[in-house]
C-alpha cells in the first residue's frame, strides 16, 4: 500500500516550526525555507495585489500630475498625509518595492527546487504495481481468452495511443519482474504537463517581475500638457513631470518632437465621450521628415522603443490684454483643469508677471477664472455649464494686480494663484465679471481684458519601458501554464495480467484475469468516467488478439 500513496506532486516538504534551542544558522535556514515556501509566495502575491489597490483608487503622479493637484485642492488636509505614505506614487514606494522584492526572492527559492524535483520525477519510471489493486479508488477486473503476454501487448498499445507512459515488468531478466505463474504487470502514468504548467506559471511570474523591474530601472516617462498649435520635444526639461530609472540618463532619451495640430472630440447622445482624437505631426530626429499620426486613447504612437499616450484633455481660455498705453498681449492662454468630467467646467489661472515696456514698480496682472464650454445661465453672477462640448463658451474671471510672487523663486501651482500673496495684501482684487466670447472687462486703470474664445489641450505621456516585451511574453506563458495546471490531471494506471489457471504457466491458450487499478492526484470524481472508458477500451482492444 506504500506504493499506492506515493506522492504525485513535487512540492517540497512542509516547513518545520522553529525551535527555541536552534542555533543562528539553523534559524536562518528555517526562515529561508519559510520564505521560499509556496504558501509564503501566495501570501506575498496577495499582499502585492492589496498594495496595488491604492494605485487604482488614487491619482498617480506618474500618470496624471494634474489630477494629483486637483486632489490636493479638494482634500487639503488628507492629501499631505497620503503623500507622506506614498499613496500618489504607489508603484515606486519603498513598501511596495519591499513586497515586490520579497515575492521575487520567494518565487525563485520556490520554483528552482521544484523544477529539479520535477525533472527527477519525469526521468523515473512509473512505480511498480501495488499488491492490492482492489483497494485503490478506482479498480476493475475482467477476463480474456488470451495469454497474459498477449493481453499486456494489447493494453500497452492502447495506452500508448492515448499518450500514456507505459512500463512493462515481466521478467526475471534485465531487472524486471515475472512471477512463476507467468503474471505480467504494467505501470502507466499520464499528466506530467500539470506540474510543467504549474512550474511554467510561477517561472513566468518571476520573469514578469523581472521584466517590470528592468522597465523601472532602465525606463523613463514624462507628462506634459500641450495646447493646439504647440508642441514639445523629448527632453526632460520640457516635461511637467518626469521620472526615470536609476540606469536611464538624459542621453538615453529617444529623439522625438511632436506638435498638436488639432484636437477633436465626439460624444454620444447622452454626452458620454465616444472618441478623443489628437492629430499629431512628429519627427523622429531634428530636421528629419515629418509624419502624421491620429493619437487616440487606446491607440498610442509607438516609435523607436517609446510610446506616446493620450491621457486627458481640456480647455485653455484665450485672452487679449490691452494696456492703457496701447500695448497689447494677444492670444495668450493657460490650460484650465476640469473640475467636472461630465461638463468639463474648469478652473485655472493666468499669470502675467511683465508687460511690454513695464518697469519694476508697475503692478503685475493675474487672472483667476472658471471656464464653461456651454454656458446655460449668466444671471445673478453665476456661470453654469450643461454640456462638455464648446457650444457657448464663457468664462468667469477675477482679476488681481500687484505682486504675483514669482520673483521670490518659490515654486507655485501653475493652476492657482498664491493665496499667501492675496492674504498679505500684495496681490489685490481689482475686478470680476462673466464674459462670453468677444466680450471685454475693463479694469480701473484702463486695462482691457477681452475673452477671445478657447483652445483645446491634450495631456500626453511619453514612456520608454525596455521590459515590456518580457512582461508580454511572461503574461502569455502564465496564462498557458495556468490552463495546463487547471485542465491537466496527474493520474496513474496499473494492470496485473495473471493466468486464470496458474498451472497453465502463461501458455498462449490460457485464460487471463486482468486486474486494473487507477489513482488520480486531484479531481478523482472526473477520473471515474475516464477510468471506466479506459477499462472498456482495454477490453475491446484485447478481444481480437490470440
Amino acid at each position: 500500500m506504500t506504493d499506492t500513496v506515493a506522492r504525485l506532486s513535487t512540492a517540497p516538504d512542509p516547513v518545520e516550526p522553529l525551535r527555541r534551542s536552534a542555533g543562528p544558522i539553523v534559524v536562518v535556514r528555517r526562515w529561508w525555507r519559510l520564505l521560499t515556501s509556496m504558501r509564503t509566495a501566495l501570501v506575498l502575491l496577495f499582499l502585492l495585489a492589496v498594495a496595488a489597490v491604492p494605485g487604482s483608487l488614487l491619482p498617480q503622479r506618474s500618470l496624471n500630475q494634474s489630477r494629483v493637484s486637483a486632489y490636493y485642492a479638494e482634500h487639503p488636509d488628507l492629501a499631505p498625509i497620503l503623500d507622506r505614505l506614498s499613496m500618489f506614487d504607489v508603484f515606486s514606494s519603498p513598501w511596495f518595492a519591499a513586497i515586490y522584492l520579497l515575492l521575487f526572492v520567494s518565487l525563485i527559492g520556490c520554483v528552482v527546487p521544484r523544477t529539479r524535483m520535477h525533472f527527477r520525477a519525469v526521468r523515473q519510471p512509473p512505480p511498480p504495481v501495488p499488491s492490492r489493486l482492489e483497494r485503490l479508488p478506482q479498480s476493475a477486473t475482467f477476463e480474456r481468452d488470451l495469454s497474459p503476454a498477449a493481453v499486456a501487448d494489447a493494453a500497452t498499445a492502447a495506452l500508448r495511443r492515448g499518450r500514456w507512459r507505459v512500463v512493462r515488468r515481466r521478467v526475471g531478466t534485465g531487472g524486471t519482474r515475472v512471477d512463476d505463474d507467468g503474471t505480467v504487470e504494467l505501470s502507466a502514468e499520464k499528466g506530467y504537463l500539470r506540474e510543467v504548467g504549474n512550474l511554467a506559471f510561477h517561472g513566468a511570474l518571476v520573469a514578469l517581475l523581472a521584466g517590470l523591474a528592468v522597465g523601472k530601472l532602465n525606463g523613463y516617462e514624462g507628462s506634459i500638457l500641450v495646447e493646439e498649435g504647440s508642441g514639445f520635444c523629448n527632453s526632460f526639461q520640457q516635461y511637467d513631470t518626469y521620472r526615470n530609472g536609476p540606469f536611464a540618463g538624459a542621453g538615453d532619451l529617444t529623439p522625438l518632437c511632436a506638435d498638436l495640430d488639432r484636437f477633436s472630440t465626439e460624444y454620444e447622445d447622452n454626452l458620454i465621450p465616444a472618441r478623443f482624437l489628437a492629430e499629431l505631426t512628429y519627427t523622429r530626429e531634428i530636421g528629419g521628415p515629418a509624419s502624421t499620426y491620429p493619437l487616440e486613447v487606446n491607440s498610442p504612437l509607438r516609435t523607436d522603443g517609446v510610446r506616446l499616450y493620450l491621457t486627458g484633455h481640456g480647455y485653455s481660455p484665450r485672452f487679449t490684454i490691452t494696456y492703457p498705453d496701447g500695448s497689447e498681449l494677444t492670444d495668450i492662454s493657460a490650460p484650465f483643469l476640469p473640475e467636472e468630467q461630465t461638463t468639463l467646467a474648469s478652473t485655472g489661472a493666468l499669470k502675467l508677471p511683465d508687460r511690454p515696456g513695464a518697469g519694476a514698480e508697475d503692478p503685475q496682472l493675474a487672472i483667476e477664472g472658471f471656464f464653461v464650454p456651454t454656458a446655460a445661465n449668466l444671471g445673478d453672477n453665476r456661470l453654469v455649464s450643461v454640456d462638455p462640448r464648446p457650444l457657448n463658451p464663457a468664462v468667469a474671471i477675477v482679476v488681481y494686480q500687484g505682486s504675483i510672487g514669482l520673483d521670490s523663486g518659490a515654486p507655485q501651482n501653475v493652476f492657482r494663484l498664491d493665496q499667501r500673496q492675496i492674504d498679505r495684501g500684495v496681490l489685490e482684487r481689482v475686478a470680476a465679471g462673466n464674459l462670453l466670447a468677444g466680450q471685454s472687462l475693463e479694469l480701473p486703470d484702463g486695462t482691457e481684458i477681452r475673452f477671445e474664445g478657447y483652445k483645446q489641450w491634450a495631456a500626453l505621456q511619453l514612456s520608454h519601458d525596455p521590459g515590456q516585451l518580457t512582461v508580454l511574453i511572461a503574461s502569455v506563458v502564465m496564462l498557458l501554464g495556468l490552463l495546463c495546471s487547471l485542465v491537466v490531471r496527474r493520474r496513474r494506471l496499473w494492470l496485473r495480467c495473471r493466468p486464470a489457471d496458474p498451472a497453465a504457466g502463461g501458455a498462449a491458450t490460457s485464460r487471463t484475469v486482468v486486474n486494473v487499478g487507477g489513482l488520480s492526484r486531484a479531481d478523482s470524481g472526473s477520473f471515474d468516467a475516464e477510468f471506466a472508458a479506459l477499462v472498456k477500451k482495454l477490453v475491446a482492444d484485447s478481444s481480437g488478439r490470440n
